[in-house]
C-alpha cells in the first residue's frame, strides 16, 4: 500500500446519505478478483444514464469538482460487505472518504485497502459540504499523524478517531503481512526466550 501521512487537496461533495456498496460498485461488475479496473465502474448507475450517456447532473461528472477526497453524506458504505467498493473508490483515485458515519465492514475494507475513512461530526460535515459547494477549489487538509481534518483557508478543524494498528499500517504503507514482517526482529528475539 501507499504510505499516508498528510494530504491537502480539493474534494468532491457527494451530498447523498445512505450510499450503499451496490451504488458504489454495482453487483454486475463484480466478476474480477483483482483490484484493477473497478474505478471505471465506480458509481456507474449514477455517472451514466441507462442509454450509456454521461449524467451531467452527477457530481463526479461536473468538471468544477475533482480531487482525491470524497466528502459524502451520512451512513456511507452501508449494504453488502463487498470489498470491491473500496477497490472501486481507490482505483477511481480517492484516498480519503469523509462522512459522519461509516458502515463497520466498509470502514474495515477501506482501511485494508489504503483508503482512509474519516468520520466527522454531522455539524463539521455540513460545514465541509457547504464550503466545497460554495468554492470547488477549497483545499481540505487531512493529517493522519495528528488525526485532524480541516479546511485549509479557515480555522475549521476537527479531530477524528482511527484504530491505532490501522493508523500505523497506513502511515507506513503496510498491509497485515508487511506489519508482521516489520516485527520480524522482535519476533525472533521473543522466540529465543522460549528455547
Amino acid at each position: 500500500m501507499e504510505k499516508f501521512k498528510t494530504l491537502t487537496a480539493t474534494a468532491v461533495p457527494l451530498d447523498i446519505e445512505n450510499v450503499d456498496t451496490d451504488q458504489i460498485i454495482p453487483a454486475r461488475f463484480l466478476k474480477a478478483t483483482n483490484r484493477d479496473g473497478f474505478g471505471e465502474n465506480a458509481f456507474r448507475d449514477w455517472r451514466f444514464q441507462k442509454d450509456g450517456t454521461v449524467n451531467i447532473d452527477f457530481v463526479l461528472n461536473q468538471p468544477q469538482y475533482d480531487g482525491p477526497i470524497l466528502v459524502a453524506g451520512d451512513n456511507f458504505g452501508c449494504g453488502s460487505s463487498r470489498e470491491h467498493a473500496a477497490w472501486a473508490l481507490t482505483d477511481y483515485g480517492f484516498k480519503v472518504i469523509v462522512s459522519s458515519f461509516f458502515a463497520d465492514i466498509f470502514k474495515g475494507n477501506a482501511l485494508n485497502n489504503g483508503l482512509l475513512p474519516v468520520q466527522v461530526s454531522p455539524e463539521f460535515l455540513k460545514v465541509l459540504m457547504t464550503t466545497i459547494k460554495a468554492n470547488p477549489k477549497t483545499k481540505i487538509t487531512v493529517d493522519l499523524v495528528a488525526q485532524t481534518i480541516g479546511i485549509a483557508s479557515t480555522n475549521h478543524v476537527e479531530s477524528f478517531e482511527i484504530d491505532a494498528y490501522k493508523k500505523t499500517c497506513m502511515i507506513n504503507g503496510y498491509d497485515d503481512i508487511d506489519y508482521l514482517l516489520s516485527k520480524k526482529d522482535t519476533i525472533e528475539q521473543f522466540e529465543k526466550t522460549l528455547i
